[in-house]
């Protein structure tokens, strides 16, 4: 890490460095443009609700100046200074794996890692993302046809994505990915299921025979703004979901709309992860409704 990373990183924990907390809860969300997130109102609402010293800080690497290499000295950073876990977004769920003690099963089914407890016996790592895509899921398009699915990216979000929909019952799940690699090294992951998956070299060609497109890429955020299909291929018997929620509806799923398509913004997953990370981290139970507020609120 260069010094003037080192000294951001720690003149921005200045506070919790130099009065050296005790009892405080402290949780960092580690990843790349992230200025947007949610998830820190969600927590902090939460934690007063509650009545909990709890605080939640973003970690930036882009606004820190920091590289992907220095992902275990700032991990290391924050466990020394007292924090007790952090939240992980992209591009660090799966780097992250290598600086952890164990995995949860979830995480170690899905490969990838979203949220990571710092205890005595070392950093766990666990996925919420698996179950918080589901359950948004499970709500927003209960009756949906789940025949088969085309799935856009196969990194660590795409990977508990992947998971969700098999487990919510897609019969046959298609995955692209820029990276043919990672796409492969996915489906053969996945294929264990005993369900039907597989790669495709291009989106275009499997578009209009599928009942049900997901992207789980970082395409329509606000820093990698376009659209990760061709929406003009796009009709209106088809669902269409997105996991990005910043901003909260995405250039896919405003398309989608306009073509008749029912559609599943990522405020949904992005609710339920962070309710299931905030049970891990303090041991207490959330309010759905009430952390759902926050975000709606805030959105």
């Amino acid at each position: 890490m260069s010094e003037d990373g080192m000294e951001k990183l720690t003149r921005g924990l200045a506070d919790l460095i130099n009065l050296g907390a005790r009892g405080a809860i402290h949780i960092g969300l580690l990843g790349r443009g992230i200025g947007a997130s949610l998830s820190p109102i969600m927590h902090r609402r939460e934690g007063e609700r509650l009545g909990l010293d709890y605080h939640y800080h973003l970690i930036d690497f882009d606004a820190l100046g920091l590289g992907n290499d220095d992902l275990p000295e700032v991990i290391g950073i924050l466990e020394q200074v007292g924090f007790t876990g952090l939240n992980v977004t992209h591009p660090f769920k799966q780097a992250v794996i290598a600086h952890l003690a164990s995995l949860s099963e979830d995480a170690a089914a899905i490969g990838a890692v979203n949220t990571v407890l710092f205890r005595p016996e070392g950093r766990i790592g666990h996925n919420t993302d698996c179950w918080g895509f589901a359950e948004s899921f499970r709500i927003g398009m209960p009756q949906v046809p789940r025949g088969r699915v085309l799935q856009v990216g196969a990194g660590g979000a795409g990977a508990a994505v992947a998971h969700a929909l098999l487990e919510l019952g897609v019969e046959d799940l298609a995955i692209f990915d820029l990276a043919a690699e990672k796409a492969q090294a996915l489906a053969a992951q996945l294929a264990r299921s005993g369900r039907s998956v597989h790669v495709v070299s291009d989106t275009e060609t499997v578009l209009t025979g599928v009942d049900g497109v997901v992207n789980t890429t970082p395409i329509g955020m606000e820093k990698y703004p376009g659209l990760p299909v061709d929406a003009d291929r796009l009709d209106a018997r088809q669902w269409v979901a997105d996991i990005i929620y910043f901003p909260r509806i995405t250039a896919l799923i405003e398309t989608a709309r306009e073509k008749g398509c029912l559609t599943l913004p990522g405020s949904g997953m992005a609710i339920f992860q962070a309710v299931k990370a905030f049970e891990l981290f303090t041991g207490q139970k959330p309010s759905r409704d009430g952390m759902t507020e926050t975000f709606e609120a805030a959105a």
